[in-house]
């Protein structure tokens, strides 16, 4: 059985790959870091029988982000004020030997609930992710985010598409 917990010293970051190399960094030599400097937090995917240092299968990171309302589709931009803010995914990456096993969905779909966690707290419109590149951008896309006018690879993902996505996962 898999779990999503915040990266911690008892996971394995080092073995981590993902056949990304800037992804890989983040996760080895960055993530830390910016947890503790409250920039962003880590979550990663682990097998929950796994001993320490656990194998990471997989993660994703999350930060608090502002936009221009302007930057977004103008059905989505017409009755907020010029700044808006949201929640970043700054990052999403499974591990080589567990690609394609759904694995980036189950990440996504935990990136979602912590988000709702977020909005119920403090607000905010919705997720935004920057695509790496259009095959990244057609992943986003099948789960209903939208790329912006401004930029075709940063795409946003808006709380209701969110809430209705969750409940439709619960039994």
């Amino acid at each position: 059985m898999h779990r999503i917990e915040p990266l911690a010293k008892t996971h394995d970051r080092d073995r981590f790959d993902c056949g990304s190399e800037p992804l890989n960094l983040f996760l080895k030599q960055t993530a830390r870091s910016h947890a503790d400097r409250g920039i962003s937090r880590t979550f990663v995917l682990v097998n929950e029988t796994a001993t320490a240092p656990q194998p990471i299968l997989g993660f994703f990171a999350l930060n608090i982000c502002q936009i221009n309302s302007e930057w977004l589709t103008p059905e989505e931009a017409k009755k907020l004020p010029r700044k808006v803010s949201g929640v970043r995914l700054g990052r999403l990456a499974v591990a080589k030997g567990w690609q394609r096993q759904g694995l980036g969905k189950l990440l996504l779909v935990a990136a979602m609930g912590k988000f709702i966690e977020i909005f119920n707290t403090a607000g905010g419109i919705g997720l935004f992710v920057d695509a790496k590149d259009q095959e990244a951008k057609r992943y986003y896309e099948q789960f209903g985010f939208i790329s912006l006018p401004s930029n075709e690879l940063e795409l946003f993902l808006p709380v209701k598409t969110i809430q209705e996505a969750l409940a439709a996962t619960q039994p």
